[in-house]
């Protein structure tokens, strides 16, 4: 009785036909406060506000399409193929009913590493069309991507989703959505380390006594090191947790 109970409603705002949840917020949460970050640096290296402004699109619909894609083809294959009108939810808000009509759901299942896939063919186009150098841009996202990861998981929170074994510590959640055991807050516990990663990041930038280590490489190695491979460790634990015995 002494755990914590976890059954946060998924709407921040519910209008019937429309609706805001803390998943599609910390989502933006964590994309718009990528931009910002991104746009200190450009503006410290001195490259044209134009260019951050394409930067932005690119990204903006490299990542939505990503992730959207990514949950439909690696989540939920059967039911988005399953029909055409299935297929069409796949790139709508919305989710066709039994009885001919429609509700209005947002983009209710958003992948991060389909997110990142996206991420990586979007900035390769943008390279291309404005002539910049590929690795600066991999290691100026590299720079603000825990930022959006700590936030992504946060999101994973509010869906309980993502969850961690079961457990007796006294921090212990029972997600009521998923099952009535002690579990550990995986997302939580990912969302925490993942700030850590981003000031500690941000710290070494400030040490560096060269500003050209954005370009060098290593803020995008520092990212793929302790983002996504912790990230994709964790995930598939989880998974197992929930599913498996």
């Amino acid at each position: 009785m002494n755990y914590i109970h976890w059954n946060p409603p998924t709407d921040i705002i519910n209008l019937g036909f429309f609706a805001i949840r803390w998943y599609g917020m910390l989502w933006g949460i964590g994309l718009i406060g990528a931009t910002y970050i991104v746009a200190r640096l450009f503006k410290e290296y001195k490259i044209a506000d134009s260019k951050f402004a394409s930067l932005f699109v690119y990204v903006f619909f490299g990542v939505l399409l990503g992730a959207r894609l990514g949950h439909c083809l690696f989540y939920e294959p059967t039911y988005f193929f399953g029909s055409l009108k299935h297929f069409v939810e796949m790139f709508l808000p919305i989710r066709f009913l039994s009885d001919g009509g429609w509700r209005y759901t947002g983009y209710a299942g958003l992948a991060s590493h389909g997110g990142v896939i996206g991420l990586l063919i979007a900035l390769y186009l943008y390279c291309r069309q404005m002539k910049m150098e590929y690795l600066f841009v991999l290691d100026s996202i590299g720079f603000a991507a825990p930022f959006t990861e700590m936030a992504i998981r946060l999101g994973n929170l509010m869906n309980s989703e993502i969850i961690g074994k079961t457990t007796d510590v006294p921090w212990a959640f029972v997600f009521t959505h998923v099952d009535p055991l002690p579990r550990h807050p995986a997302q939580l516990y990912e969302a925490i380390f993942y700030a850590i990663v981003f000031c500690l990041g941000v710290l070494l930038y400030k040490k560096s006594k060269e500003k050209t280590v954005i370009g060098s490489g290593f803020f995008f190695g520092y990212c793929l090191t302790l983002i996504f491979n912790v990230s994709s460790t964790n995930s598939e634990q989880c998974k197992l947790c929930v599913n498996g015995p």
